[in-house]
This record gives C-alpha cells, sequence and structure tokens, in this order.
C-alpha cells in the first residue's frame, strides 16, 4: 500500500549541464516514472520546456526555475553557463539546509567546462563536501546488492598510489561503516578491501602499498570494531566468493571498482556520496553530448536514484 502523500518527502533534482541529456532525462523521468515524493526539478524552465517538445514530451510540471546566463543548444557546452549549472547546485543545498528538500538528486554536468571556467571542480561530491564542511566525502556506487566505494575518485592513475594513505583509508572505513550502518540500515557491515596492485603486490614483489599502507589501515579499523577484511586481490574481490561475504568493497582507484559496477548494473546503478550530513543520490553516467536532444538517452539510472534517495529518506525518518 502507499504511503499517504501528506508523508511523501520534497526531493531536489538538479537538471545538470544544460547542453547535455540531463534536461530530457528529467523530462521523461517525470514523464513516465510516478514516486513516493514530491519531485522539484530545478533548472531553466524555457530549457526543461525546450528539451521535452524535442522528444515529443510535455515538460515537467514542478520546477524551481533559474535561469540560464545564454541560450543552451544541445551537445555545445558553453563556459557562459558554468554559474548556472553551480546555481543549480547551490540552491539544492540552501533547500535541504532550510528543510525545503530531504534530499538531493543530480542529473550529470560537465566537469572539464567547469574548470575551464576557473572554477577548481572535482566533482558533485567534492562540491556537496566543501559546501557543508564534511571532512571525508565517499563516492559509493550502488547497484542492486552490489555495493562499491572508492578511496580515491578523479585522479590520473600514476596519481592514485601517493593519494593512498594509512589515515585516509581508515577515514574511508570509518564513513563506510558509519553510513552503511546509518544510512543503509546494515548492521555490522562487511568490508572487504582490495589490493593496488596485482596480486595484492604479491607480499611486496609488485608493489609494497599493501605492506606499507593498506594492511596496517584494515588493522587500526578492526581494532575499532570494523568488520573490514584484505587486502584481496582486485581480479578476485568480485567472484562470488567473495561477494557473498561482503555488503561492500573498497576499491583502491575509480577504473578498479566502477567497470566491473557498470557491467553489472548499468542504466540502474546509482551514485551515493557518503560522509554527508544529507542524501545526495546521482546517474553512474555522464552528459553524453552527443546524445543530447536525440530522446535516445534512458533516464533508469535517474529513476534509480530517485528511489534510492527515498529509501534512504524513510530510513533517515525511522531512526530519528
Amino acid at each position: 500500500m502507499s504511503k499517504l502523500k501528506v508523508d511523501w518527502p520534497r526531493i531536489a533534482l538538479t537538471s545538470g549541464e544544460p547542453a547535455g541529456i540531463g534536461p530530457e532525462l528529467c523530462a521523461q523521468l517525470l514523464a513516465h516514472h510516478s514516486f513516493e515524493c514530491e519531485l522539484i526539478c530545478l533548472g531553466d524552465r524555457d530549457l526543461l520546456t525546450t528539451r521535452a517538445q524535442v522528444i515529443g514530451l510535455k515538460p515537467p510540471a514542478l520546477i524551481q526555475h533559474h535561469a540560464l546566463r545564454e541560450r543552451s543548444e544541445a551537445g555545445q557546452i558553453a563556459v557562459v553557463n558554468v554559474p548556472y549549472v553551480l546555481d543549480l547546485l547551490n540552491a539544492a543545498l540552501e533547500g535541504v539546509a532550510n528543510r525545503q528538500f530531504a534530499a538531493i538528486v543530480t542529473a550529470p554536468l560537465q566537469k572539464n567546462i567547469i574548470i575551464e571556467s576557473g572554477v577548481p571542480f572535482k566533482g558533485h561530491t567534492e562540491y556537496f563536501a566543501a559546501a557543508t564542511h564534511s571532512a571525508h566525502p565517499v563516492m559509493l556506487l550502488v547497484a542492486d546488492q552490489l555495493r562499491i566505494a572508492l578511496a580515491t575518485t578523479h585522479l590520473p592513475l600514476r596519481a592514485v598510489p601517493s593519494a593512498l594513505s594509512i589515515g585516509n583509508l581508515l577515514a574511508t572505513l570509518n564513513v563506510m561503516h558509519h553510513d552503511l550502518k546509518n544510512k543503509f540500515g546494515i548492521s555490522a557491515p562487511r568490508i572487504l578491501v582490495c589490493g593496488l596492485n596485482p596480486h595484492a603486490g604479491e607480499n611486496g614483489q609488485l608493489g609494497d602499498e599493501e605492506i606499507n599502507i593498506i594492511s596496517p589501515a584494515i588493522a587500526l579499523a578492526q581494532a575499532q570494531g570494523i568488520n573490514a577484511f584484505g587486502p584481496i586481490p582486485a581480479d578476485t574481490a568480485f567472484i562470488p566468493r567473495e561477494l557473498a561475504r561482503a555488503d561492500a568493497i573498497l576499491a583502491m582507484y575509480h577504473d578498479q571498482g566502477l567497470p566491473v559496477l557498470k557491467h553489472a548494473g548499468f542504466g540502474h546503478a546509482v551514485n551515493v556520496t557518503l560522509g554527508l550530513p544529507l542524501i545526495r543520490t546521482s546517474v553512474d553516467h555522464g552528459t553524453a553530448l552527443n546524445l543530447a536532444g536525440t530522446g535516445r538517452a534512458d533516464c533508469g539510472s535517474l529513476a534509480a536514484a530517485v528511489e534510492l534517495a527515498i529509501k534512504l529518506i524513510h530510513r533517515q525518518r525511522a531512526t530519528n
């Protein structure tokens, strides 16, 4: 039985990069899906109306209007509209702070154009963390029961080893443990930790990060009561036997964990930011500029992000 509408949470849906698929995904979402929430789409009203009409849909009914700086063409990013993109994020954050919204769901944005504008921008995760003064955000990707967190996020591969430290890994394990318990309702989370090197370093023959950094961090986490184990070689960490004994996996870098996640759940996987004093979920894909305005983009991941946000909201309400 559906919950009474009076209990439905209000969620901010930011429409993302105006030249990308975000605006039309929002239109698809509200045209083809129904949710037990009040979903408010943040974006330029004319943009959302135009993109919806191009793909044969009605525009979203619930729009919080934020004006573009300059008209946006599908597939053509423009640095002049970067302040607009950031306006959407700031408005969503402000809405959570004043209890207008219970969660934020984000459509994709284009990081490179934001950086080109002069704003030092690493992504939604880091932006929301800075805005909420959160010391250690963690990116978690979810596809059904598969949960993969990242020790490092958007870094060149050559920068990953130097970004790993005992302190950072321990902080990540603490955030995972806390939020898996408190946001996902897992009473005693089991966290499988991947190694960095092939064969998890082969006892130091193929790298010593496992010996000097990863294993000590796991030991300290265990001493704090966190059920973390490993390091497990990444080429066997995702086999069914290992997955069966873990509630979440901590991968050392972006392309160690995400190819598996996207193979298992592309199109319905969700990006969740742990370590924030708010609920934020997002899609598992980018702006797909080549698909913008064609109607061929699939809103499945965005729909899954909304559904997960609703579940996390109700779990939060039940525990408060």
